[in-house]
């Protein structure tokens, strides 16, 4: 991909996170997962699940090499015409090298954990991010994460959602598109997140029990993603279709050919 198709890609995934609208990105973990969801009118975006990408490898979460990573991305960004926005764990050693590489094979956005590191020294990773992104040019979006809450472990959920709220506004402050908050199901917990960041500027996930995009773009919210559980679904799916077959089924005579 050339340096111009990243960076008009990179405005329009900028595009769709100030639009009043919130966006819903798939995430996706190989090509043709990439390119069955890239295949539907509604999809703007794509993000991948280092998640799910890590497993199709043979990796636990948060163990996959970095190149392996982004070679699992590389897949992904040359199979679709649209933005792809990438998840790349807590950005590695050098997140700014890592961005840097990113951006090289045409990734325009990602989401990058603080792993709830002392609050400079997550902030200086962010601004690295940045400060890489735009020495190549491109107006990289940063879906900086906080884990805030979901490392929380037992201080009172109020310190929490407060700890997030001082992270993201100081991760905004450094150049981040959005914060994104995981662990924020819930209207008590998103609606003092919108509050303290700023409408348009928090980012969930789309988990089990969460509440609708609907209601999500009522709240504020700029963006949902779904992490693993796509894959989770698409498993299960799988794993269903094996069993029947092992017993009396035949492939179904509606199947479409999406590969």
């Amino acid at each position: 991909m050339t340096e111009a198709n990243t960076s008009a890609r990179a405005e329009q995934l900028k595009a769709l996170h100030e639009a009043p609208e919130i966006l819903s990105v798939v995430n996706v973990w190989d090509a043709v997962s990439a390119t069955t969801v890239a295949a539907l009118p509604q999809t703007k975006a794509i993000a991948t699940a280092g998640h799910s990408i890590a497993a199709a490898f043979g990796y636990k979460d948060g163990t996959m090499p970095l190149d392996v990573a982004l070679s699992g991305v590389e897949r992904i960004v040359k199979a679709v015409d649209v933005p792809v926005t990438a998840d790349l764990d807590d950005g590695y050693e050098d997140p700014a090298e890592t961005i840097r590489r990113a951006i090289g094979i045409g990734v325009v956005g990602a989401n990058v954990e603080d792993r709830l590191r002392p609050f400079d020294e997550a902030v200086a990773r962010v601004k690295a991010i940045i400060d890489a992104a735009n020495a190549e040019g491109i107006p990289f979006q940063l879906n900086a994460r906080t884990d805030a809450i979901v490392r929380g472990g037992d201080r009172p959920i109020k310190d929490s959602i407060e700890d997030a709220i001082a992270r993201g506004r100081a991760f905004l402050d450094a150049g981040a598109a959005l914060v994104f908050v995981p662990g924020a199901l819930n209207r008590d917990l998103i609606e003092p997140l919108v509050e303290g960041l700023g409408h348009g500027k928090l980012s969930v996930i789309g988990a089990p029990g969460a509440l609708p995009a609907a209601e999500l773009q009522e709240l504020g919210v700029a963006r949902v993603s779904y992490g693993p559980f796509t894959q989770r679904v698409a498993l299960r799916a799988l794993q269903d279709l094996a069993s029947d077959l092992y017993g009396s089924g035949v492939i179904p005579t509606d199947t479409p050919a999406l590969n």
